[in-house]
């Protein structure tokens, strides 16, 4: 959920309004980039804000009315949508919150929008060049297993993903080193590709949990990578023969090349319905997943914001 500042009319996430309280949470009519600023939420109105708080029984701290022509920091529309973005990058990356305080973060931004700092946060760098162009420092490669470790996993598993039994060469880190920065060998799984992918900064227990409860779909999974694997094997050992004998005759058209093409075709339309099919599941077992983790991390937070 999402509240626009009354002061620097920056649209952000609810969590910038609201403070920890003595008996209920208070919600604040600016965001806390401003109020840092020192900026008095007293001296500003927000009406949706208000109504938010009398719904959830929280303080509001804040005027009553609102101004007819607000006037904010951030006159124009495009340069807050680019500050926005960058919030909502920090507010999104578990990594660099964990490096980078909040109250350093929103100074970096303050600084930005009152000139201090020429520079604003911009979609054409990444989230880490936008974050060094304001001078602040995020490691985000915490990955450092070398080469003989990853040879070691991938031997030790057989090249096998331990999460769905398919080929796999990914290196994995059970606690996600994003979190833990962790890289022991005892913290090391073998995965696919997919698997990694799916897994992110999710905990291991709850990935695996998930995963125990869809088996057959992982088996059905093995099935289809083996018998595409076999039949695409077969498909290219057939094309090779074929470009061979067309060498062999010299010609383009002839009868047996002909039938040898429509053999292909009802190949490849094989391997291609296969893939569908396969492509279809692939989807459906990632949904269980992301379900699975964003049901946890609603169950997680204490309060809707």
């Amino acid at each position: 959920m999402k509240f626009q500042c009354s002061a620097c009319g920056l649209r952000i996430n609810a969590k910038h309004f609201k403070q920890t309280g003595l008996i209920n949470p208070k919600l604040t009519s600016i965001c806390d980039l401003c109020i840092q600023r020192g900026e008095a939420p007293e001296n500003f109105a927000n009406i949706a804000v208000k109504v938010f708080a009398q719904c959830l029984l929280f303080t509001f701290i804040g005027k009553d009315e609102d101004s007819d022509n607000p006037t904010f920091l951030i006159a124009k529309n495009d340069v807050r949508k680019r500050y926005e973005a960058f919030i909502q990058d920090y507010d999104g990356n578990e990594l660099a919150q964990q490096q980078l305080a909040t109250h350093d973060f929103n100074q970096a931004v303050i600084d930005s929008e009152t000139g201090q700092t020429d520079f604003v946060p911009s979609s054409e760098f990444t989230f880490a060049e936008n974050l060094s162009k304001l001078g602040l420092n995020v490691d985000f490669k915490l990955n450092e297993v070398d080469y003989i470790d990853r040879e070691r996993i991938r031997a030790k598993y057989h090249y096998r993903c331990q999460y769905c039994g398919r080929r796999g060469r990914s290196v994995d880190h059970k606690d996600p080193v994003s979190l833990s920065h962790n890289n022991d060998f005892d913290n090391l799984i073998l995965s696919c590709t997919e698997c990694n992918r799916i897994k992110s900064n999710m905990p291991y227990k709850l990935f695996v949990s998930l995963n125990n409860e869809i088996p057959e779909v992982n088996h059905k999974l093995v099935k289809y990578e083996n018998a595409l694997a076999t039949l695409k094997g077969e498909f290219e050992e057939r094309r090779r023969e074929l470009a061979a004998k067309m060498h062999l005759k010299g010609v383009v058209n002839d009868p047996e090349l002909n039938q040898m093409r429509k053999q292909n075709k009802k190949l490849q339309d094989a391997i291609d319905s296969l893939e569908s099919d396969y492509t279809d599941l692939r989807s459906l077992r990632e949904q269980h997943f992301m379900t699975g983790w964003k049901l946890a991390q609603v169950n997680a937070k204490e309060d809707i914001i």
